[in-house]
C-alpha cells in the first residue's frame, strides 16, 4: 500500500503530463519497435526484439508506479494552510544560529523538491526537522555535515 503524498496543482499536473507522455507517445513507439523486430524473423536470436520487450517491461513498470502515485496524490488547498506552524507548502525563513545566515525554503513533496528554487522535500532531514515548528522555535537538525541549529524566523505562503 502506498502512502498518501501531497502536491501543489503544478506538481500534480506535471505527474499527469508525464503519464500522458508515457501512455500516448512512448508506449505506441515501443509497440511499433516490437512489431518491426518480430517481422525480422527468428525471435530466439533476435536482439532487437529482446531489447524492445525489455524496454516495454520497464515502461509498463514506470506507468504503473506513476498511476499508483497519482491514485494516492492529494492536492493541497493553500487557502486552508495553518500558518501558525511549518507544514507542507509553507515558506519558512530560518536563521542558521552557527553562522548567522538566513535562508528561506518552501516545503514540498519529494517529487517537487528543487534546491535551485529553494524548494525542499518534507522528507529531507531539514524538512523533517522544520515540520510542525512555530515562529521563534529553535531546532537542531542533523544533516550529513553535522548538526545545524536553526531558529524559525517567519512562516508564510
Amino acid at each position: 500500500m502506498s502512502q498518501i503524498s501531497y502536491y501543489t496543482e503544478e506538481g500534480l499536473q506535471k505527474l499527469k503530463n508525464e503519464l500522458h507522455q508515457l501512455e500516448k507517445v512512448e508506449r505506441p513507439s515501443i509497440i511499433k519497435a516490437i512489431a518491426e523486430a518480430r517481422d525480422k524473423g527468428d525471435l530466439s536470436e533476435n536482439a532487437e526484439y529482446d531489447a524492445a520487450r525489455e524496454a516495454q517491461g520497464l515502461l509498463e513498470l514506470k506507468i504503473g508506479k506513476l498511476k499508483d502515485i497519482l491514485a494516492n496524490a492529494r492536492l493541497v488547498d493553500e487557502s486552508q494552510l495553518d500558518l501558525s506552524k511549518v507544514s507542507i507548502l509553507t515558506k519558512v525563513k530560518v536563521k542558521n544560529l552557527k553562522n548567522g545566515a538566513t535562508m528561506q525554503y518552501t516545503l514540498v513533496a519529494e517529487n517537487e523538491a528543487n534546491l535551485k528554487e529553494s524548494k525542499i522535500s518534507i522528507d529531507s532531514p531539514i524538512g523533517k526537522g522544520l515540520l510542525g515548528k512555530k515562529i521563534g522555535d529553535k531546532v537542531e537538525i542533523s544533516v550529513p555535515a553535522g548538526v545545524i541549529p536553526f531558529e524559525i524566523m517567519e512562516i508564510s505562503i
